[in-house]
């Protein structure tokens, strides 16, 4: 992965984890897009990034939601979950990660995010390995 010139994202504990969550997930692979680390699935639609805001100074997931969820977490807590630009029109949804931060709700999210993107095989093979 090479960083965006001139830029240069935290990645501490959050890129890792974010690494063993979404790279544990079949035919994921890293990619960096528009200055954020990410995670897509081969040549289909990322469904994860991972966004460090210098402006409001904390660092956010951004992930691809299913139809109503992002308004719905958006109104049930509205300092952690909010529509990130450019992707929230879409229905993506911006999870602050240092506000009450729960790696299994995250995870949670990711598999979530990664199922609207991954093909039927894949979703069988991770299941099959999970249950």
């Amino acid at each position: 992965m090479v960083p965006h010139p001139g830029r240069k994202p935290k990645e501490g504990i959050y890129l890792s984890e974010m690494r063993r969550i979404c790279l544990n997930l079949p035919e994921t692979e890293e990619r960096f897009n528009h200055g954020m680390p990410g995670f897509a699935i081969k040549n289909r639609s990322a469904f994860v990034f991972l966004r460090e805001s210098r402006k409001e100074n904390h660092v956010a997931l951004w992930f691809k939601a299913s139809s109503g969820v992002q308004e719905e977490l958006v109104e049930q807590d509205p300092d952690r979950f909010f529509a990130p630009p450019y992707l929230g029109p879409a229905g993506w949804v911006g999870m602050r990660l240092d506000i009450d931060l729960d790696w299994e709700e995250v995870t949670e999210a990711m598999e979530q995010a990664w199922r609207l993107v991954a093909p039927k095989k894949a979703i069988k093979e991770f299941e099959d390995a999970t249950y």
